[in-house]
């Protein structure tokens, strides 16, 4: 069973992301706060543990997982291709996954190779939908439909 360990949210383009141990999801705004829930196929982002290690020992530095940019941080996942429609359920809270999520070019201003690096394995993790509303914090169970 994986574990939800961080929550972090953005309040326009470009802004510092922001760490919390609790959040409100809901349908029409993805995770309370962030600047991106509100659109439709990436109301909320979600990275593996494994695969930001994976992304850090590629390019051989230790970055913090909040430089991805990612809304939410589970271990004990791995995200590939057949998992697009597949629900992830956090606490109350269930999402859809509809899309790897591609790097952007922030990327390679945090660090040099990163955007590459993530582009392998899925290692960026998976934008989802909000199917279900609710209350996550950190330490809630994950799990995959």
């Amino acid at each position: 069973m994986s574990i939800l360990k961080s929550i972090a949210i953005k309040t326009k383009p470009r802004a510092a992301m922001q760490e919390r141990d609790f959040a409100e999801i809901t349908v029409e705004k993805g995770i309370s706060g962030d600047f991106r829930g509100s659109q439709a196929g990436r109301q909320i982002t979600i990275l593996a543990q494994s695969a930001w290690q994976n992304t850090c020992d590629t390019i051989g530095t230790d970055l913090p997982w909040i430089t991805r940019r990612a809304n939410l941080l589970v271990d004990e996942i791995y995200f590939g291709e057949g998992d697009v429609g597949r629900t992830i359920r956090i606490g109350e809270v269930s999402l859809e996954i509809t899309q790897e999520t591609n790097p952007c070019s922030l990327m390679d201003q945090q660090h040099q190779g990163l955007k590459k690096a993530l582009f392998t394995e899925w290692r960026g993790g998976v934008c989802c939908n909000v199917i279900t509303p609710g209350s996550i914090r950190v330490g809630d169970q994950v799990e995959i439909d």
